[in-house]
């Protein structure tokens, strides 16, 4: 049930890319955001009361953390999700977010001084290439010449928010639960997304939406968000972090193939080389972290 739990999971997270994409037009990226986590908060506020019984009191300085963690993970993440998918295809979208295990490690060496064995560092280098094979469409030369594709900088600052939002976490939310973290981070990002949501007009255009809008949003907010983390994290604690992440790598490979599935969008050689690369990049770059026998670090 666990292993049928994280594929599920997988599923969720590749099908977020293809609703953003569906969205895309329709619903205004900051509503979307709104919309999604004011689902997502509701969902977890149940599901935190079921499973841990309610949510723990904040000291000063995780008030402090889940504001970070609100501002970064959920609302810079978010209105740059939506943003990027108005223009960018689903599945070149989670080829790049795919990275960010890798991208996690190297600055996790870089500021925070962890080690860094020559496999993880190889598994870097290999995702980043395999980024910028996506990014480019096959052609790095382009990105040169500044020709970034339309959309492409705003997914570049979703997985810049993303990786900020894990290395927050890492530091300071010790002492919270997983599922505590989360639901109290998508509550501080929902708030902080209410804003520029009513400044889009939220107020008066929820009522032109369909009832694909609707479904899309919901299937954000509970599916996408609630129930994929909280299955994720049951998992890595009965199956330990190394093994559920590599349910991870699954998530591009249903982006990329519900997007051609749904949406019809093209799958040429420049997103299978990369996507693979990038999921093999992060797949060393996760297998270096968890082999006891390694010898050679840098730090």
């Amino acid at each position: 049930m666990t292993y049928l739990k994280l594929f599920a999971m997988a599923l969720f997270w590749g099908g977020t890319f293809v609703s953003g994409r569906l969205l895309s037009g329709h619903v205004d990226p900051a509503a979307a955001a709104f919309i999604r986590f004011t689902f997502a908060s509701i969902c977890l506020l149940f599901l935190a009361q079921l499973i841990e019984g309610g949510l723990p009191r904040l000291g000063g300085r995780q008030v402090l953390a889940v504001l970070l963690l609100g501002a970064t993970g959920v609302f810079a993440y978010n209105l740059f999700f939506f943003k990027a998918l108005e223009t960018l295809a689903a599945g070149r979208a989670a080829a790049t977010i795919a990275m960010n295990p890798a991208l996690i490690a190297l600055l996790s060496w870089l500021l925070l001084r962890e080690s860094l064995s020559g496999v993880r560092l190889f598994g870097i280098a290999t995702s980043l290439c395999g980024a910028l094979i996506v990014i480019s469409h096959g052609e790095p030369a382009r990105l040169l010449d500044g020709g970034l594709p339309s959309g492409t900088l705003d997914i570049l600052v979703c997985l810049v928010s993303w990786v900020a939002y894990s290395l927050i976490g890492r530091q300071v939310m010790r002492g919270l639960t997983p599922l505590a973290s989360v639901t109290y981070s998508s509550m501080a990002g929902a708030l902080m997304l209410l804003w520029p949501a009513l400044h889009g007009g939220v107020a008066s255009a929820v009522w032109a939406y369909t009832a694909m809008d609707w479904g899309n949003l919901a299937y954000l907010g509970i599916a996408g968000t609630a129930l994929g983390f909280v299955w994720y994290y049951q998992g890595i604690k009965r199956i330990g972090a190394t093994r559920a992440s590599i349910f991870i790598n699954i998530v591009p490979i249903s982006a990329v193939t519900l997007g051609h599935l749904i949406l019809g969008e093209v799958v040429d050689g420049s997103l299978v080389v990369g996507g693979l690369l990038v999921i093999g990049g992060v797949y060393l770059t996760n297998v270096g972290l968890a082999n006891p026998f390694r010898r050679r670090t840098l730090a």
